[in-house]
């Protein structure tokens, strides 16, 4: 199996953000965007990675960008296949597959997270109260059931630790009534445009979250589309109400963590080879059910 790359540093370009997973460079009028094969788990970033998981989150995105084009403006700048400029040439090997250059917007400051069906955190809330980040909700709800129409939650967006769920007149108020409006009608068509797709290809998108950006005063998506990191991916074929479903993302990871006497704060522990093994080829498996393709 090839290894993970973790860390991505290249003379003469100017790092300006190590996240999670990507690593933000400044080439002056654009950024270059990298995605690491680094997996947190639980906000915790694991020491060893998955062996290609930036090459698919990218591409993923790269697909949906493309796909999504005439419905909402993106930050793209060049396509999956488009040669790279001169200055980026000598660091062609690691940035195939796994780099995108894009405008520089700047990003709303609120996560915008759409719900399609009861899992996670929105279960767990609703079993105490009959609701989701404060939605009511018809009673009798079963966990990973279909909501009766997908749900827009916002969120903060935590510098540290993790991000917390906020109403939509609380979001009006950190990014002003109109681009919340605007982000909200738009998360809603996307995730709509989304799930339609997946599902005719074996996926079920549960849930997701997008990123939205203001360039030259116009609001676009950015960051990563309907990824296994920024969404539950679903198989259709295993899909049953009623219990925690199977899904194409960090599930391995998840559960060889549950089974430690971790106390999920850093440092995160090392993940064996067969929990790296099963999870890279979710993430492949999730990009070829998608595009039809090999990666």
């Amino acid at each position: 199996m090839t290894e993970p790359i973790l860390q991505f540093d290249f003379p003469g370009l100017k790092k300006i953000r190590s996240g999670k997973v990507r690593e933000v460079f400044d080439l002056g009028d654009r950024f270059l965007l990298v995605a690491s094969d680094r997996i947190s788990a639980f906000d915790v970033i694991m020491p060893n990675g998955i062996p290609r998981k930036g090459e698919v989150l990218t591409q993923i995105s790269h697909f949906w960008f493309e796909r999504f084009a005439a419905l909402v403006p993106n930050h793209l700048l060049a396509g999956a296949n488009d040669p790279l400029p001169n200055n980026l040439q000598p660091f062609a090997a690691q940035l195939a597959r796994r780099s995108m250059i894009v405008k520089k917007a700047k990003p709303l400051a609120i996560e915008c997270i759409v719900r399609g069906y009861l899992s996670g955190s929105g279960w767990k809330e609703y079993k105490k109260s009959q609701t989701v980040c404060g939605i009511k909700l018809p009673a009798g709800l079963t966990e990973s059931a279909e909501l009766p129409e997908p749900l827009f939650t916002p969120s903060t967006k935590a510098e540290a630790g993790h991000d917390e769920n906020i109403s939509f007149e609380a979001a009006q108020k950190i990014v002003g009534a109109e681009l919340a409006n605007q982000a909200r009608d738009l998360s809603l068509k996307i995730y709509q445009a989304g799930r339609d797709y997946a599902s005719q290809r074996g996926i079920i998108i549960a849930d997701t979250k997008f990123e939205f950006g203001l360039f030259e005063g116009k609001l676009i998506l950015i960051d990563e589309v309907l990824t296994p990191d920024s969404s539950r991916f679903w198989p259709a074929d295993q899909y049953a109400p009623g219990r925690g479903q199977p899904s194409f993302d960090k599930q391995f990871v998840r559960d060889y963590l549950e089974t430690l006497a971790w106390d999920k704060t850093p440092p995160g522990p090392q993940l064996p080879d067969d929990v790296v093994a099963k999870t890279s080829a979710k993430y492949l498996e999730a990009y070829e059910k998608l595009t039809g393709k090999k990666l």
